[in-house]
């Protein structure tokens, strides 16, 4: 089975996170994409963030696609760090096909989160183009230290099975909905 886990604080969910997950399961032709829903980003402020299963409830209403699967595996697991719930779910799915799913705004910041060279050295990563960002991402530092470890696109169907580091950018059509844009206007529209 060829899986897909795509992690994020989807506060708000939108139309981007599933642009990013549809892009990223037809391309690498996956099974299924997990958005794994986390308890709370340690680079984001906590009081910024909406309740869990409001989240939760908000991905499952983009994630319509058949082969999403929306889950708080991330909490139940107890993980605070993507590098946890990376070897979490490989030890319990040894058989199982994974590849990091990610938009063009997290590699362009990926250098920040804990153990980040470990999750490239864990799983294949696939990167989706997001507008505004994705010239600052391949230039980022996560891109520059793993550059000859990325494959090119026309390859993206063979990520899942490939021995990491192992990573693509996956360029198309762009959506331009954003969280921060999202929260944004609701505080406008509140205030």
């Amino acid at each position: 089975m060829r899986v897909g886990l795509f992690g994020g604080s989807f506060n708000p969910a939108h139309e981007g996170h599933a642009h990013v997950a549809e892009t990223a399961k037809r391309r690498l032709k996956l099974d299924k994409v997990i958005w794994l829903v986390s308890p709370q980003n340690p680079l984001k402020p906590q009081h910024e963030t909406a309740d869990l299963a409001d989240r939760m409830a908000g991905a499952r209403a983009i994630a319509k696609e058949r082969g999403m699967v929306v889950s708080d595996a991330e909490t139940r697991i107890g993980a605070q760090y993507t590098i946890d719930t990376v070897r979490a779910l490989k030890a319990r799915y040894p058989r199982v096909h994974f590849v990091w799913i990610m938009g063009a705004d997290s590699l362009a910041s990926f250098h920040r989160w804990r153990g980040w060279t470990q999750i490239m050295r864990e799983i294949p990563v696939a990167v989706v183009s997001r507008p505004w960002i994705a010239l600052k991402a391949r230039f980022s530092p996560a891109a520059r230290r793993f550059a000859r470890f990325r494959r090119p696109s026309s390859q993206a169907a063979l990520l899942p099975a490939m021995k990491p580091p192992a990573w693509v950018f996956l360029r198309g059509p762009f959506n331009f909905q954003s969280s921060t844009a999202l929260r944004e206007r609701r505080s406008k529209t509140t205030s």
